[in-house]
């Protein structure tokens, strides 16, 4: 045999498909329900639903509506996690999911403009409290509760937490994302992820704005996703035609008419 040339160029090696990282919103998402306003119904100042209203018109963003809302609550922590496990559940299949994540060794988290004590809660009292929670970490004081944003964009830390942000940070890890979401603070993620599966106000705006998308009820659509990506690579997401990755700045998008404000 003649020995190889050592200034021949090598044959280009295909390649490897992207691995994935799934991503989910919480409320009214990952949670049946959206436990926030759980919260504020059962341990709120009635005044909360004007406070809502102002966010839905404009007023607010929702780092000032939740902020504000919670304000007025005098619950403990402890009583309001107790709360949250008697009355809010996690929606069908996000355990099989989690597990399958697990067991192949496939990033999952959740990301939340919620707050982090009541989705905690609820996975421990599911049984996945080692899912990872990107959301508004709290504190309880003697004066109330104190908000720490970690995930923000720079120069635009008064909108509080970034899901987008989050989606581009997997992103730039190699990973191919999929994300789930049905609120209007979910667009600037599902703008940048691969494959979307989303419902409610989040679906209608994907629709405007031509950002392509599956159906979401629960998490077996996800699960069966994941798997043909694992088994096909990247063409299983076939539905996640090119877009734009880096979204508009938060403050410029303009939404369809929207008649809640969607999930945290």
């Amino acid at each position: 045999m003649l020995p190889r040339n050592a200034n021949q160029p090598k044959a280009s090696l295909p390649a490897a498909a992207p691995s994935p990282a799934v991503l989910t919103d919480f409320d009214d998402t990952a949670a049946v329900q959206n436990v926030a306003e759980m919260l504020l119904e059962r341990f709120g100042d009635p005044s909360w639903k004007q406070v809502r209203q102002r966010f839905r018109e404009g007023d607010l963003t929702l780092k000032e509506y939740q902020e504000i809302a919670f304000r007025q609550i005098q619950a403990d922590r402890a009583t309001m996690q107790a709360f949250v496990q008697e009355n809010a559940n996690l929606r069908p299949h996000f355990g099989a999911l989690w597990d399958y994540c697990l067991a192949h060794s496939v990033p999952m988290a959740v990301v939340s403009q919620g707050l982090d004590f009541y989705i905690k809660a609820l996975l421990h009292k599911e049984g996945y409290p080692q899912v990872p929670v990107y959301s508004v970490n709290t504190r309880f004081t003697r004066r109330g509760i104190t908000y720490q944003y970690r995930h923000t964009n720079p120069g635009q830390e008064h909108l509080g937490n970034s899901k987008g942000l989050v989606v581009d940070q997997y992103r730039q890890q190699g990973h191919y994302v999929i994300y789930i979401g049905d609120g209007r603070s979910d667009f600037e993620a599902a703008e940048r992820a691969d494959l979307v599966f989303a419902h409610k106000v989040l679906a209608e705006e994907c629709q405007r704005q031509q950002i392509p998308f599956q159906p979401f009820q629960d998490f077996g659509s996800v699960l069966a996703a994941l798997r043909k990506f694992r088994a096909n690579g990247a063409s299983a997401g076939a539905a996640t035609e090119s877009r734009v990755r880096l979204g508009r700045p938060r403050e410029s998008r303009e939404f369809g008419s929207m008649h809640e404000e969607g999930s945290r």
